[in-house]
């Protein structure tokens, strides 16, 4: 079984004459780093709401189909217990910070679960350390900047030590580098824990290469999903609202006009690597 099973799932919200998701048939595995990408309004951050739970059970509206998640039937499971398993962590950081100090947002899950003291305080630090917020314990989280804000709402789902990590647009508030900053730690850490990652993103750039599939949902459909090098390769990624990284582009020309380049790259450093290769040749 996999870890995350969905077998026709549609949804329209209430009010909308138009349906959110069509027909959604997928299978996520335990440590996947799936890239989840599409045009803004597709259908992605409904999907990623299927999945921990919070639909059908928080939005209302037409929902069928069924959600699977290590073995719970997510629209049945109640959301406490589905939140042990599968974290999520919103576009706006601002919208899941809202005690006093940084410490306090990362144990508040965890004292809702009546956990013991001395777990709780493990928990913490551990969390805390692995996204680097641990000196900003003391701080409000409204007296950070948007790259912190971000790490200590992942820091708070993490400390729930869930299977799988959803991140809808982590980046949408950061700079560039903050936001490269971000998706490396948060790669790190998946690889660290064995987590499963569901990171929904339009810095495509940044994400690609950090991925090991990818699911394109345009119009509330599934689009494709599957080996992402082979949907940049195969597909023109434009046509689905979904950007390709300047670096894909340059070598899928160079795999067109260069006898011996054999590569399609996905980021910087595959670009450098495919380049120091083809020189050592000659």
């Amino acid at each position: 079984m996999s870890l995350i099973e969905i077998r026709g799932l549609s949804f329209r919200y209430a009010g909308s004459e138009k349906p959110a998701l069509s027909n959604i048939n997928l299978d996520i595995e335990k440590g996947d780093f799936v890239l989840v990408v599409g045009p803004s309004g597709g259908g992605k951050s409904t999907l990623c709401r299927c999945i921990n739970g919070l639909i059908p059970q928080f939005y209302e509206g037409e929902y069928s189909g069924k959600v699977v998640v290590d073995g719970y039937e997510a629209a049945k499971t109640p959301t406490y217990l589905l939140s042990q398993i599968v974290g999520m962590v919103f576009q706006n950081p601002q919208n899941q910070l809202f005690a006093l100090s940084v410490e306090a947002d990362v144990a508040f899950p965890l004292e809702n679960l009546g956990l013991p003291r001395d777990e709780i305080i493990s928990r913490i630090e551990e969390a805390m350390t692995m996204l680097n917020v641990q000196d900003l314990r003391d701080r409000s989280p409204f007296e950070l900047s948007g790259g912190q804000q971000q790490r200590v709402a992942i820091a708070s789902v993490l400390a729930m030590k869930p299977k799988i990590l959803i991140l809808d647009e982590p980046t949408s508030y950061l700079d560039p580098v903050s936001s490269l900053s971000l998706l490396n730690n948060i790669d790190e850490i998946r690889r660290k824990l064995g987590l499963t990652v569901l990171l929904v993103e339009h810095r495509v750039d940044l994400a690609a290469a950090k991925a090991n599939r990818i699911v394109v949902i345009a119009d509330g459909k599934l689009i494709f999903e599957g080996d992402h090098r082979k949907f940049f390769e195969e597909f023109d990624a434009h046509t689905f609202g979904v950007s390709t990284p300047k670096v894909t582009l340059l070598s899928r020309k160079l795999k067109a006009r260069v006898k011996d380049w054999n590569m399609l790259c996905l980021s910087a450093e595959e670009f450098d690597q495919a380049v120091r290769r083809l020189v050592g040749r000659f």
